[in-house]
């Protein structure tokens, strides 16, 4: 059973059987080709016994093995790499079928490839998940055929194998760079001019044209006989909380990802950012009750707590309560702090329907309201209507698109901070904007 589990025909195989059959069929008109057909029919069946005992000669005679990363991160390319090993004396044709987890929803793949005798190939190819949680793959199958081809052994490796996918951890390294390298502007944002300084000391040093005359350092001054200057840094040690809605108007997709894995992506960048700028960072979710918290600190294994409790966030589909929120802030978050909260609002009935614990939440610390614009709609703006009802759509988009913009307006009536940003800028827009508070000395 086990031979014939693993014999399977190729395309040659049945070409030169429909040939063979076409053969006998003209035989009826020429009978001259009847034994001429035989003889190929036997023929055929001699090569086929050979392929098979050259292909079934070596128990051995490939050996695959999947190598796939310890994670995924969620929203990016994710490279598994492919090792097959040839133990046979001559020149193999491979045609590789993974069995990748059903969430990639991917029913033809396969890789094809010619490898030499006695040699080891490494081949790869990338999966980008699109949800957080488990994704178990199955086996590794290799249909291996001789130069003849007519027929292919299967070799089979690998038991199930899963792979935990947590948010976008590999977008870490690429904004930590840019974030302490002062090259964001270049995705779209302009370098923040610094309003004011903070009180955390740093050094004297010798006035030059431009330095603010207020830190002037009268005593330095007259002991060295030049201007001297008290220089200050942005002080640290601050407290940032990351809040993330996880009711139903998260569940939004835009580009394949909801706007909740958008918000967790963009709160471990964050995070990251935060850490290395010797801030304490934390966060917590809140739907109907308050969850997934982690207290703000700056110890080495923030990152790690922070991961975890991300890595299971849902939507629930629930109507937020703002409410709970502000009581569970005003009870556990004692000193001002900085928070983030990701949201999202509509319309001007929702943001009033919220306001009331906005402002509550804004009068104790310093809130930015994060929300997202809705991309299809600007999409639909941006293109010419040909009827009537194309008319109706766009006049109705441009409505929605305005809405978000008298929000924004409203939230800084009483203020409180927002970001409205595209869903695919959000790291990069939140990021600027806590570089953004820290330089104007905010918090």
């Amino acid at each position: 059973m086990k031979f014939y589990r693993q014999l399977y025909l190729n395309q040659l195989f049945f070409a030169c059987i429909l040939v063979i059959i076409v053969g006998f069929a003209v035989s009826f008109i020429f009978p001259a080709l009847y034994m001429v057909v035989w003889y190929a029919f036997f023929a055929l069946m001699t090569f086929v016994l050979l392929d098979i005992l050259i292909l079934f000669g070596k128990a051995r005679g490939v050996i695959g093995h999947r190598t796939v990363p310890e994670k995924f991160s969620n929203g990016d390319q994710n490279d598994v790499l492919l090792t097959i090993e040839n133990n046979y004396t001559f020149n193999i044709f491979t045609t590789t079928i993974d069995e990748i987890p059903f969430q990639f929803q991917l029913r033809n793949f396969s890789i094809k490839q010619k490898i030499k005798p006695r040699k080891v190939i490494d081949f790869s190819y990338s999966l980008r998940p699109l949800e957080r949680g488990e994704y178990v793959f199955g086996n590794l199958n290799i249909y291996v055929s001789s130069p003849l081809r007519l027929v292919a052994r299967r070799f089979t490796f690998g038991a199930n194998e899963m792979v935990p996918t947590y948010p976008g951890f590999l977008q870490l390294k690429k904004y930590d760079l840019l974030a302490f390298s002062n090259n964001l502007h270049q995705y779209g944002t302009k370098k923040i001019r610094r309003v004011g300084y903070s009180m955390e000391f740093e050094q004297i040093k010798e006035y030059v044209q431009g330095d603010d005359i207020r830190t002037l350092n009268w005593k330095a001054t007259a002991k060295k006989n030049a201007l001297m200057v008290n220089q200050y840094q942005t002080e640290r040690s601050q407290t940032i909380y990351m809040v993330i809605d996880k009711g139903r108007v998260m569940k939004m997709p835009f580009n394949d990802l909801s706007l909740l894995d958008y918000a967790i992506n963009a709160t471990l960048v964050l995070s990251n950012i935060i850490l290395k700028k010797e801030d304490r960072a934390g966060m917590l979710t809140f739907s109907k009750k308050v969850e997934n918290r982690v207290v703000a600190e700056k110890r080495g294994s923030q990152m790690n707590k922070l991961l975890e409790a991300l890595y299971n966030v849902e939507t629930n589909f629930q109507e937020s309560d703002f409410g709970r929120l502000y009581i569970d802030i005003k009870k556990h978050i004692q000193h001002r702090s900085l928070i983030m909260l990701y949201t999202n609002f509509e319309t001007m009935d929702g943001l009033y329907r919220q306001l009331p614990y906005l402002k509550g939440i804004a009068k104790n610390h310093l809130l930015v309201v994060v929300f997202f614009q809705n991309t299809e709609l600007h999409d639909m703006v941006s293109q010419k209507a040909r009827n009537v009802q194309e008319v109706y759509d766009k006049a109705i988009a441009e409505k929605f698109i305005f809405e978000k913009k008298l929000i924004v307006n409203e939230l800084r009536k009483y203020g409180i901070y927002s970001l409205l940003t595209r869903p695919e800028d959000l790291t990069v827009d939140s990021i600027n904007k806590y570089l953004e508070i820290k330089t104007r000395g905010l918090i």
